[in-house]
């Protein structure tokens, strides 16, 4: 990846729904981030705005000239659901590099806010089918395959939600513990999966800033630092029975094969993590994706719920801030405040939520199914 990069810096806003403009929550996000770094703006060599229908057009430099007018290269990054984490990836390749010592990525956006089709391509199911239907018939074939329970779905989601009541930033924080029959109980959306299951859409902003291993040990202020291991991307690649349906539902095999290249990359395994974040828009993909992580064996992965594995205090804690479901997924940050919580684990920083002895973190983020991100941040110098 050339020079060892770490992360110096993260802010985020509260996610859920906002008045006024959604500008404000990034120029929040990102003093935040600046602030948490104990640098200034004029310091950021490369700023990679994430949004897809946040602000309009002109809404990434709009951004920056709200942080000051400093000639400062700015670039809009759009990938669905990844492009937080895709903006983060660009910020990490450019000081990777060699192009600037530190590199900011801001997402931000109103996911209530968001206009429809752009009339660009002709119509097709999946403009017609949400993705709600398409993880349906993920999770029907989940229960066909495996034998899959609708409380299991259910076990999952409550574990985020309780995730969830520990983060401030959340959108979702009940003020009781949320139980299954709770979860079941709520209103259907798409067979197997009910409301409670589904993730919480809004407006929030979340940043991240980079730098070289001179700048990060500068501003390390006594603070554990963090290396990015690892930062891939695949898109996905033709498969027996491959579905062509437009990008919404992609191949499972898209995770399986981008994390084993950021495991390469990073030089440890699914054994080495401490905790992990995933796109969790419904409880049918946190599922597949322990498996497809390689943090168990297909078809294992209800055994790992059932065990309590993946809640905070178990052997592989996921979503430990809420995940999509309960922390919100507003689009263009959502990637980014998976990165703010690993960070802040890994620094021993994250509070109630905090997974003893976190070390490793992994963050995986999918792009309308097509696209796949994995980052890998570790705790130390490399």
């Amino acid at each position: 990846m050339g020079e060892d990069v770490y992360v110096v810096g993260v802010g985020m806003t509260r996610f859920g729904p906002h008045d006024g403009r959604v500008g404000d929550l990034a120029f929040e996000a990102g003093v935040s981030a600046l602030d948490d770094a104990g640098i200034r703006f004029d310091e950021v060599g490369a700023l990679y705005n994430g949004y897809i229908g946040g602000g309009g057009l002109l809404a990434g430099i709009t951004v920056a000239k709200d942080f000051g007018l400093t000639g400062v290269p700015v670039v809009h990054v759009e990938n669905a659901s990844a492009t937080g984490s895709s903006a983060f990836r660009e910020a990490v390749l450019n000081v990777a590099g060699g192009h600037a010592e530190v590199a900011m990525a801001l997402g931000f956006d109103d996911m209530n806010r968001m206009g429809g089709s752009t009339g660009l391509f002709k119509p097709g199911v999946e403009t017609v089918m949400l993705p709600a239907a398409f993880f349906a018939m993920w999770a029907t074939r989940r229960m066909h395959d495996h034998g899959t329970t609708v409380e299991t779905f259910a076990r999952i989601a409550a574990k985020n939600w309780n995730h969830a009541r520990h983060n401030p930033l959340a959108q979702r924080r009940a003020d009781h513990e949320v139980t299954v029959e709770e979860v079941l109980a709520s209103k259907m959306i798409a067979y197997p999966h009910t409301s409670m299951m589904a993730c919480a859409a809004g407006a929030g902003a979340a940043c991240a800033i980079v730098a070289t291993r001179a700048v990060a040990e500068r501003l390390a202020n006594g603070r554990p630092l963090v290396r990015v291991a690892a930062s891939v991307q695949q898109t996905e690649r033709y498969t027996d029975g491959h579905i062509f349906m437009g990008a919404v539902v992609g191949p499972g095999e898209l995770t399986r094969t981008t994390a084993v290249a950021a495991y390469e990359e990073a030089g440890l395994g699914p054994t080495d993590l401490d905790l992990v974040h995933v796109h969790d828009a419904f409880p049918i993909e946190e599922l597949m994706y322990y498996e497809l992580l390689g943090v168990c064996g297909e078809g294992e992965g209800d055994k790992l719920v059932a065990e309590g594995a993946t809640s905070i205090g178990g052997r592989i804690p996921f979503s430990t801030d809420g995940g999509l479901t309960a922390r919100g997924h507003p689009g263009g940050p959502t990637g980014l405040a998976q990165i703010f919580d690993v960070v802040r684990q890994l620094r021993g920083e994250a509070g109630p939520t905090q997974v003893e002895g976190a070390r490793v973190g992994l963050a995986h983020m999918m792009g309308a199914g097509s696209v796949c991100v994995v980052h890998v941040l570790q705790q130390g110098a490399g």
